[in-house]
């Protein structure tokens, strides 16, 4: 097949009219080969507008399961009152004369379409010279560079296509009968591991794509859970960011370092530190510094910037996991306007649940519960305790809970209800209520609050 220039003369906008009327010509010529090319062509992807409306009705003929040919076709155009518009029949039997055959449909398709990815292209960048150009930008350029970000996204989401593949090419399969060498597996599909082995045995650890949500009440230790598995993460070598709208990076790295190296998070914070404290706390920072951790604390996000800015991470250093502390506290694209709140969580659940499938990381969500798990006597979380719940819980590939009977109620009124059990302090329930690849359980952890460290109560390290 001769491949004719993409480019069109004059400096005019790229396109190939030869190939857009090669496809129809192998329409025409063959109806059944649209099958190879309505996958991934739509009508808007041609340039000549004749082009497009003859094969926007070929793929009404095709969704209507009505042969097509140049008959056809001319009855459809002439029913629509646009065949002498597209060329009348002078048109669609020259169409026919210059293809022929329709081996090479899926060929002209690809041409067709990278031509219009190339105008997309141009129209982004005609996008991002106006929002450059406004001088009202100039109060805000964070804003004008997420939206630029986002311009550039979309385009390339719609380059990206998929199709049906055989189920033997599935990696579980053939890497089962064709194992790869140690020293060339690929970590980028690898899961996550928490650091706690008694929650990874019932995970897995966190699978890529994932949009994990971790929900409990304030004070119930979530930020320092969500911490704690992204040191872990790090400490096995990932790239993890945290988008932490309510701390700043300062007491992120109080509370890791803290967790790192034993110490009471409120001496570090007072400078009340013993010599061996303040040693350990030296090499707690030096042993975090070379951990590649990125933490994003701006307390104003928006669920589209908190998208781009995901996205320039992974561009530029990479990214394994992604903490979001806490969901809530990001505005939806309805902020400021009279909006449904439980709409907006929902709008913000899904680009979580994108930023998870797009850049094949698992996303971990903290997420605040509701008070109607207060007015429960037994204070243990459920589903619907999600608060502003919209979609979490649809979106989610897994929720967990943090329970704790330490919080919920004080040692003596415990020890009035449950006069034979002793008081479970530092002791709490993981309670996994959602997973959607495996069984829902409770797993038990052990907690040091004045450490900001979470541990498997069959784990060392916590006395």
């Amino acid at each position: 097949m001769q491949e004719p220039t993409t480019l069109t003369p004059n400096g005019s906008p790229p396109a190939n009219l030869e190939a857009e009327t090669s496809i129809i010509g192998s329409l025409l010529i063959d109806g059944g080969s649209i099958l190879r090319v309505v996958q991934d062509l739509r009508p808007e992807h041609f340039y000549g507008e004749h082009n497009r409306e003859i094969y926007a009705a070929c793929c009404e003929l095709f969704g209507e399961s009505t042969g097509i040919d140049q008959e056809t076709v001319r009855n459809r155009l002439n029913s629509k009152g646009i065949l002498e518009d597209v060329g009348g029949d002078a048109y669609l039997s020259a169409a026919v004369a210059h293809t022929p055959h329709a081996v090479h449909i899926a060929d002209y398709g690809k041409i067709v379409r990278a031509a219009f990815m190339l105008r997309r292209i141009g129209d982004v960048g005609l996008g991002i010279h106006e929002i450059g150009s406004d001088l009202a930008n100039i109060k805000d350029v964070d804003t004008a560079l997420r939206q630029a970000e986002q311009l550039i996204f979309e385009v390339g989401r719609e380059h990206d296509s998929a199709d049906f593949v055989p189920i033997r090419d599935a990696r579980s399969i053939t890497e089962f009968f064709d194992p790869p060498a140690p020293d060339s597996i690929d970590g980028s599909n690898q899961p996550i591991a928490t650091g706690f082995q008694s929650l990874d045995q019932v995970l897995g650890g966190f699978h890529r794509s994932d949009m994990i949500v971790l929900a409990a009440r304030p004070g119930f230790g979530k930020s320092t859970l969500a911490l704690n598995v992204g040191l872990n993460a790090a400490k096995d070598g990932m790239t993890v960011g945290i988008f932490s709208l309510e701390m700043g990076i300062d007491q992120v790295a109080h509370r890791m370092a803290a967790a790192h190296a034993h110490i009471n998070i409120q001496n570090i914070r007072n400078d009340h530190l013993t010599p061996p404290e303040r040693d350990r706390l030296s090499d707690a920072y030096g042993y975090l510094s070379d951990m590649r951790i990125y933490v994003d604390d701006a307390a104003l996000q928006t669920a589209s910037g908190l998208s781009a800015k995901a996205r320039r991470l992974k561009l530029q250093t990479g990214l394994d996991f992604l903490i979001v502390d806490y969901m809530q506290l990001i505005s939806g694209s309805s902020s400021g306007r009279e909006a449904n709140r439980v709409q907006e969580v929902s709008e913000i659940s899904r680009h979580l649940k994108a930023i998870a499938r797009d850049l094949n990381i698992p996303v971990l969500a903290v997420s605040q519960l509701n008070r109607a798990v207060e007015q429960r006597s037994s204070h243990e979380p459920k589903l619907a305790d999600l608060r502003e719940s919209g979609s979490i819980e649809q979106d989610a590939d897994v929720v967990m809970f943090i329970h704790r009977n330490d919080k919920n109620m004080s040692e003596d009124e415990w020890n009035r209800r449950n006069p034979t059990q002793v008081f479970p302090r530092g002791l709490t329930d993981i309670i996994i209520a959602k997973h959607r690849h495996g069984p829902t359980s409770t797993v038990e952890m052990s907690v040091r609050d004045e450490w900001g460290l979470f541990s498997s109560v069959t784990e060392p390290g916590m006395d």
